[in-house]
């Protein structure tokens, strides 16, 4: 299954004030979003950032589509000024960030982001030595409980933690499989969320450590914009939302960003019938004050 891009059309809406500009697209993943964007602005060009090596695989098997106008950075976003300096470039005309794991990561069963997995990895960059393995089966209970809690916000983290740390009596937890079963024998299904949706978002979070990638970008984006240039991040759990609704109106009450979004924006019935995904995706735009 290849991964849609979400809202690609409300993205480039409040993306693009710039027809023939130049744009960053954070999180290139299948090329998406980038291709969408290329399409439709004829002369624009892009500077397409991901860690992940299976998504610069993708770019090389999308390159000739794209005629040039993309230049791939293979680096985490939270680099994006150091990195746009190494490329030659000081100021663009707009940022997008679509934080969360692609479709082709869920789907790819030896990545371990999939509760299906026979593997506990869950590194989006695999150069990253950390994996949820090693945290599963070496963090304390209270480590494990911490974690579960601020990066999952599930309630029942201490209880959960205690039911894996008993488990690794008995030896090694080494599979999704494994942990999914482990939070089970805790947790009750909530309508059709799995019950082990937290704790794996947490380790997730966690192990790539992706409220600090965020926290870097959000910091990094106004001194990268032009006069009018335009941030947009398109983000699937409170955690980040929240993260990028406080940075937006603090830098909006400094004279530094104005709000596009006055109200978050989310998918259409119609997209989220047709990309279940979409149903949590929310966007929020800014926009650079004259600088």
């Amino acid at each position: 299954m290849y991964h849609i891009s979400v809202m690609p059309s409300e993205t480039a809406e409040y993306l693009v004030n710039n027809p023939g500009g130049l744009y960053v697209d954070c999180t290139f993943g299948g090329g998406g979003h980038t291709a969408y964007l290329l399409e439709k602005f004829k002369n624009i060009k892009i500077i397409a950032f991901d860690w992940d090596g299976d998504a610069f695989e993708r770019f090389k098997e999308r390159s000739a589509e794209f005629n040039n106008r993309v230049t791939f950075v293979r680096d985490n976003f939270k680099n994006i000024k150091p990195a746009l300096v190494n490329v030659g470039i000081e100021k663009v005309d707009g940022i997008l960030a679509d934080i969360g794991v692609s479709s082709r990561q869920f789907d790819d069963l030896e990545r371990g982001f999939s509760f299906n997995s026979k593997t506990l990895d869950m590194r989006m960059d695999l150069r990253n030595t950390l994996t949820a393995k090693d945290i599963i089966n070496k963090y304390s209970q209270e480590e494990l409980a911490d974690i579960f809690y601020k990066y999952g916000e599930e309630h029942l983290s201490r209880q959960i933690a205690k039911a894996v740390t008993e488990r690794r009596k008995r030896g090694i937890i080494n599979t999704s499989v494994e942990l999914q079963g482990i939070v089970c024998s805790v947790k009750r299904p909530e309508g059709r969320i799995n019950p082990a949706t937290k704790v794996f978002q947490a380790l997730r979070i966690f192990i790539n450590g992706e409220l600090d990638n965020l926290e870097g970008l959000l910091n990094s984006a106004p001194d990268l914009l032009n006069s009018k240039g335009r941030m947009v991040i398109i983000s699937f759990h409170s955690l980040e939302d929240r993260m990028v609704k406080q940075d937006f109106r603090q830098k909006a009450s400094d004279g530094i960003y104005n709000i596009l979004t006055k109200k978050v924006i989310t998918a259409s019935e119609e997209e989220m019938r047709n990309n279940p995904r979409s149903r949590s995706a929310k966007i929020r735009a800014a926009e650079r004050v004259y600088v």
